[in-house]
């Protein structure tokens, strides 16, 4: 808001400069303006001046005004549990849920896929051709190091399977996409000799999880990275929900494993001289799985609200927000669970617990499997048929499997949809079908629980980037999105440092590209400038 200020405080220095100037030239030319006349244009200069300083207060005091609403409501609850504990509740009032048709059937069932695959494009700062340790046809266990970055040479990514290596996959000018592990019928683990958490001290630790595959568990705050291997975070946050649309049920993906939810939680305590903070759901009717409340080492926070309020990032920003200089760390459920196994079962198990879900899913279905699977053997139909889109993700922040069939590594759900490849004749004008909108001119919004088949197609072209305080009402955060994007568009630094680009992240604004009217590509500009900051850092 500072930027806003000082933008106002400029205008009003210029115009208060040319008024001035108005009056000395008046002056200067003005041999036979009488002393009335140059008084008359005098007080016609205090009164512009006065007119232009109550526009700057009254526009600052509506800028404070829309950032005090911006804010989540706080208070204190009771646990879930009843057992006598108060928890803090957040209240987002800003956001949309989107109900999709297509949702998933409450049942497990095991998959294994003959062929697995660790993409390095799903980590934005590697190195576009990393550096490989294995060779075609070599045998690998489990855990086994594949690459590793030149410029981090210690932090090894591992094969999440044993098995064969079976090469690696090529994109644009030579980037490595794939790295490809033809699978064992029954995977077999190398052991990792993981140290005490009674006894091992930080650097220890961390190199143990470096070395072992462990520290692309983590992402990193600001820049959505992986970790800094010489920072230490102030705090890690995990988001124990998900509100995207079918994002499914968490208590179906955690499984039981509610151990290695808490060995995790030790791990993360020695990471940090900071907090760990769980993002509980506080939505009316959640279902709080009790195990999940007992977790301890952590400081819990319910939140309420449509989507987007289960995203750490805004969870993060009604906690303690990100300040130029901090660095804090997220990790997701499924993650944590790897993580907390490493030294549980002193194995690296990628195991995923992801729901099948959408309109065009054959068997909408939770599927029990390994990171990285080849979704053309467990959607085999979907990934055949080019009329449908099998994503990676969410509607909303997902990437499209063709070529590149791979779960992809911080993925827990895959969503399946038709492609929205059909001209609709008058479609911007007569809606043919019903869909979700953000939109008042449609009535649909009286209709909360009204369930859509949805398509990709974004029924429109790409326009004029118009100014129409859309993402202000869908992002629960103190900041002006649209003016964030210009300014990433301009490379303008101090605004885009002013307008919170360090709090956020691709899928935090996936909401805001949904319902954006100039069909802007929000996701894609904001990563621009994200990469844009971090090469300036």
């Amino acid at each position: 808001m500072g930027v806003f200020f000082a933008s106002q405080k400029r205008v009003l220095l210029l115009l208060s400069t040319l008024t001035f100037s108005l009056i000395i030239n008046s002056s200067a030319y003005g041999q036979s303006l009488s002393d009335s006349d140059l008084v008359s244009v005098g007080l016609l200069a205090i009164l512009i001046i006065l007119i232009l300083a109550a526009v700057a207060i009254a526009g600052n005091s509506l800028v404070s005004m829309a950032a005090v609403r911006s804010k989540s409501d706080y208070k204190t609850v009771p646990s879930p549990a009843n057992d006598g504990k108060e928890y803090p509740l957040h209240t987002f009032k800003k956001g949309m849920d989107i109900s999709i048709k297509g949702e998933s059937e409450p049942k497990v069932i095991d998959k294994h896929t003959s062929r697995y695959g660790i993409q390095p494009i799903n980590f934005h700062n590697l190195q576009p051709i990393p550096k490989l340790v294995l060779e075609d046809g070599d045998e690998v266990l489990a855990g086994d190091p594949l690459f590793f970055d030149k410029r981090f040479p210690d932090v090894f990514f591992v094969s999440p399977v044993s098995g064969e290596m079976a090469g690696i996959v090529r994109g644009a000018k030579r980037a490595i996409t794939q790295v490809m592990v033809l699978a064992d019928k029954e995977i077999r683990h190398r052991k990792l000799n993981s140290p005490d958490l009674a006894t091992v001290d930080r650097e220890t630790l961390r190199e143990f999880l470096k070395k072992n595959g462990g520290w692309p568990l983590f992402l990193q705050r600001p820049y959505n990275i992986i970790p800094d291997v010489n920072e230490t975070p102030r705090d890690i946050f995990v988001s124990t929900f998900d509100t995207a649309p079918l994002a499914g049920d968490m208590e179906i993906k955690i499984d039981g494993r509610y151990d290695a939810i808490q060995k995790g939680v030790e791990v993360l305590q020695k990471l940090t001289d900071g907090k760990v903070y769980f993002g509980m759901d506080g939505r009316e009717n959640a279902n709080v799985p009790k195990e999940l409340l007992d977790i301890e080492g952590v400081e819990k926070h319910f939140f309420r609200g449509p989507h987007p309020s289960g995203n750490v990032g805004f969870q993060i920003n009604a906690i303690d927000p990100i300040k130029k200089g901090d660095v804090v760390w997220t990790i997701g459920v499924q993650e944590l669970i790897t993580l907390g196994n490493m030294f549980l079962l002193d194995i690296y198990d990628a195991t995923r617990v992801i729901n099948i879900s959408g309109h065009a899913a054959v068997n909408p279905q939770y599927v029990r499997l390994i990171s990285g699977a080849d979704l053309g053997e467990v959607v085999p139909e979907e990934m055949a048929d080019e009329d449908i889109r099998v994503i990676s993700g969410s509607v909303l922040f997902g990437t499209k499997k063709g070529e590149n069939p791979f779960l992809d590594f911080y993925s827990s759900q895959v969503t399946i949809i038709p492609e929205g490849n059909e001209y609709e004749m008058l479609g911007w004008l007569i809606p043919h079908t019903l869909r979700p909108t953000a939109s008042p001119t449609f009535p649909y919004k009286l209709l909360p629980n009204l369930t859509y088949n949805v398509d990709t197609n974004t029924h429109g072209e790409r326009r004029a980037f118009v100014m129409t305080g859309q993402y202000e009402e869908l992002l629960p955060m103190d900041t002006y999105p649209q003016h964030l994007f210009k300014a990433i568009i301009t490379h303008d630094i101090d605004r885009m440092e002013g307008l919170g680009i360090y709090e956020l992240v691709e899928e935090d604004v996936a909401l805001c590209e949904f319902a954006c009217t100039s069909k802007q590509p929000l996701q894609a500009i904001l990563r621009e400038g994200l990469d844009f900051m971090l090469n300036e850092a």
